[in-house]
């Protein structure tokens, strides 16, 4: 259930003097320098944090993870891929069951985690193949479950093998729908399935009938992603989805020319297509000022997070803001502000979330961080010293402290 809670001396983003930041009903009700001044009788009932001036942020937002594929939790397991996504592709189709994947408990141990650092909210790409059939969409439903009031969980059906190539993949799409999944995935229509006007036209016929999202996984890289970007984009105003489909990864915006860059990003606001990095390895990443100052939206998540793809990852989102910022060559503080609004206002605009933000009538979903400063907290990346999901407190110091939330539900 929604609670209350009156969380004083906070530092926040934008404001010269500490303030008060009052939830009731787990949204924020107002913020000011002294909330309860006027009437304090009136706050008789509602517990007090005082967090002395630390820096005080929304619920972080991880934009693009696979929590249907992590290992969290349990024994290390060697990375054996070789180095082409085709590779990964197969390795994990080789591997995932004899190690027990897709697991709930393993996907509901991360989201845990994930909760400590201030993760409040996820967008998670779960594997749908012929295969595998709807059994991510379940097991990442049944996590989503067990971490109820501690994590809201956004499913995407993702073709990760293909979608054209494998046939009976576009009907199992349209069946995860069914199942949960609000936003149906595809992957490199060109380098994957080699047939791009094929998976973009189904998908995005599906998406126009059932009112869904789109996020594209699109790695091709150089003229042949730039094309590419084309495609989407003349689909997306086609179908009337501005604002619902996404290019993840966008790796052609890192390996093009600066003229040809600028042509694709104001392409991507014109049409209204998003844009979602992770930063990841030495993947070109897309530059996060260009993005900002041309109107697109951008958003950052986690990408994989010890997997079959690789053994790196910690859900941290604070720590993903600071790779996105480090590949980004950004140094000054308001740029490296840009980065963590990547997992936060850019991540909720992807969402199209309705209301979110440190401002009265948004979810009473903060994250209090022992730093001054945005940049601060960005570069030095300490433990979170509270988190507070719809007004409750559930996490201190990087550990859980809702007891209900600890085992996993048999």
């Amino acid at each position: 259930m929604p609670a209350s809670l009156l969380v004083r001396q906070a530092r926040l983003p934008g404001h010269d003097d500490l303030q008060d930041v009052l939830v009731r009903d787990g949204r924020i009700a107002a913020i000011g320098t002294s909330v309860a001044a006027p009437r304090p009788d009136v706050l008789d009932d509602v517990p007090v944090e005082d967090v002395a001036g630390a820096l005080v942020l929304p619920g972080l937002i991880d934009a693009h993870c696979h929590v249907d594929k992590t290992l969290w939790g349990g024994p290390w397991v060697p990375h054996a891929a070789g180095p082409r996504l085709v590779d990964r592709i197969a390795n994990e189709r080789d591997r995932r069951t004899d190690l027990g994947l897709p697991s709930p408990e393993h996907a509901a141990d991360l989201l845990r985690h994930m909760a400590t650092l201030g993760t409040t909210r996820v967008r998670t790409h779960t594997d749908v193949d012929p295969a595998l059939g709807l059994a991510g969409i379940e097991s990442v439903a049944k996590a989503a479950d067990a971490v109820r009031g501690l994590v809201d969980v956004e499913q995407v059906a993702f073709p990760q093998d293909g979608v054209i190539r494998r046939p009976g993949t576009l009907e199992l799409l349209e069946a995860a729908l069914d199942a949960g999944a609000t936003t149906l995935g595809g992957i490199d229509p060109a380098g994957v399935d080699d047939d791009p006007l094929g998976q973009l036209d189904a998908l995005f016929e599906i998406a126009a009938r059932r009112g869904a999202g789109i996020d594209i996984h699109l790695h091709d890289t150089g003229s042949l992603g730039a094309w590419q970007f084309g495609l989407v984009a003349r689909r997306t105003v086609a179908f009337g989805l501005q604002g619902k489909v996404a290019l993840s990864h966008a790796d052609a915006l890192g390996t093009v020319p600066e003229d040809e860059r600028f042509r694709l990003i104001d392409l991507l606001a014109e049409s209204g297509v998003a844009v979602i990095t992770a930063a990841v390895y030495d993947v070109p990443v897309p530059s996060v000022r260009d993005l900002a100052e041309r109107g697109v939206t951008l958003a950052c998540g986690s990408d994989g997070i010890r997997d079959l793809w690789g053994p790196y990852g910690n859900g941290d989102m604070i720590e993903r803001a600071m790779h996105v910022a480090y590949r980004n060559g950004l140094r000054r503080d308001e740029d490296i502000a840009l980065a963590l609004d990547c997992a936060t206002t850019g991540a909720a605009h992807l969402l199209g979330l309705d209301s979110y933000g440190l401002v009265p009538g948004a979810p009473g979903d903060l994250v209090v961080v022992p730093a001054r400063t945005v940049a601060e907290a960005v570069v030095a990346r300490p433990t979170r010293s509270l988190v507070v999901k719809d007004g409750h407190v559930i996490a201190r110091h990087g550990e859980l402290v809702h007891p209900t939330h600890l085992e996993f539900p048999s």
